[in-house]
């Protein structure tokens, strides 16, 4: 059973990946931090001597830190450095200037509908499977067929994949995530590579969920979208 300490214990360790992920992010807009980092995409904690100076003094002090911890703080930093130096100072200026679509436009049904889930989203994250379903429903016409068939079959690679295994394999799946335009959850990725080798099943059981829920759920809106299209706008066959 969750207990209320151990509950309040999982916020100052979310708190502190938060910050090393902003902190990370700042930093490869420096070309030497970039290229250190982008430098160890693939690589194992042996053979990435640049990233030391940059992740350890991150690495939790005040507990023993298992490799699988430490290699998550790595492999994360790699992937988030994994992409053209500019693009640090463009797409962060972006987010800063976009505003957030209002529920509302998607109509008081919709809006209430996804209440909950937007709660939970903002409580736990997204996890890997909900970013693979974003690339699948945000995806136009028959792209979003290429995609859903990519998407899943890449996610059910990953839930198959040791702890070794799934550091092998993300960075393809990062690559694939940005080329669509989505952004990575890095907090909750970094959650869950701490805590796949006790967890695996549960994680995998998660992120399988939420993409199969989410893409779910576009399709039925998308339905309930050419309905009401139909009513509102009948065609000649459907002409009273």
């Amino acid at each position: 059973m969750t207990t209320e300490s151990s509950r309040t214990a999982v916020h100052p360790r979310r708190e502190h990946l938060r910050r090393y992920v902003t902190w990370i992010t700042d930093a490869c807009r420096d070309p030497g931090t970039h290229n250190a980092l982008r430098a160890g995409v693939g690589r194992d904690l042996d053979h990435v001597r640049p990233m030391h100076r940059i992740v350890a003094p991150w690495l939790p002090r005040h507990r023993h830190v298992s490799e699988t911890e430490e290699r998550a703080f790595y492999l994360v930093a790699s992937m988030i450095a994994d992409r053209p130096r500019y693009t640090f100072t463009t797409e962060d200026e972006a987010e800063e200037e976009a505003t957030p679509a209002s529920a509302a436009a998607d109509g008081p049904i919709a809006a209430s509908a996804r209440e909950g889930e937007d709660t939970q989203l903002e409580r736990w994250g997204r996890s890997l499977g909900h970013c693979l379903a974003q690339a699948v429903v945000e995806s136009p016409g028959r792209e979003r067929e290429m995609r859903d068939s990519t998407a899943e079959a890449r996610l059910h690679l990953l839930t198959r994949q040791s702890a070794a295994g799934l550091h092998r394999h993300l960075p393809a799946t990062v690559r694939y995530l940005r080329q669509t335009g989505i952004d990575v959850d890095w907090v909750r990725l970094m959650e869950d590579l701490i805590a796949w080798p006790a967890f695996s099943g549960r994680i995998s059981r998660r992120w399988l969920q939420d993409y199969y829920c989410e893409t779910n759920r576009s399709r039925n809106e998308k339905t309930d979208q050419e309905d009401q299209d139909d009513l509102l706008n009948p065609g000649p066959d459907n002409t009273p």
